[in-house]
């Protein structure tokens, strides 16, 4: 069954722009690693200046995205995370969240 890494962020209002616009921008290399099932990037309610982000990534499994973690690829998606220009708009670190599927219904 799949695997289901996410990261929650909380984001300042004002900065929310220059975040969506640093993922869009981003250059994605998932598709060229193994077990890569989808990327989503969720958008949450907006709540006293915050809003809150999640990334959302589907791998066939928890072995995949651990392998991915340990990769090229990993180091080459997060070498320039820090000088990001909408990084500035997080409010803290990333939550992490990881979740195996235990029953899925298509």
């Amino acid at each position: 069954m799949n695997f289901i890494a996410m990261n929650r962020f909380k984001v300042s209002v004002e900065g929310a722009d220059d975040f969506e616009d640093m993922w869009r921008s981003r250059e994605s290399r998932l598709k060229e690693v193994p077990g890569f099932k989808e990327f989503r990037l969720l958008k949450g309610a907006e709540d006293e200046g915050i809003r809150t982000y999640s990334s959302h990534v589907i791998w066939d499994s928890k072995a995949d995205f651990e392998n991915w973690t340990q990769s090229e690829h990993f180091r080459d998606a997060h070498k320039n995370v820090g000088k990001s220009k909408g990084r500035s708009a997080i409010m803290g670190p990333p939550k992490f969240e990881g979740f195996e599927t235990i029953l899925q219904e298509d």
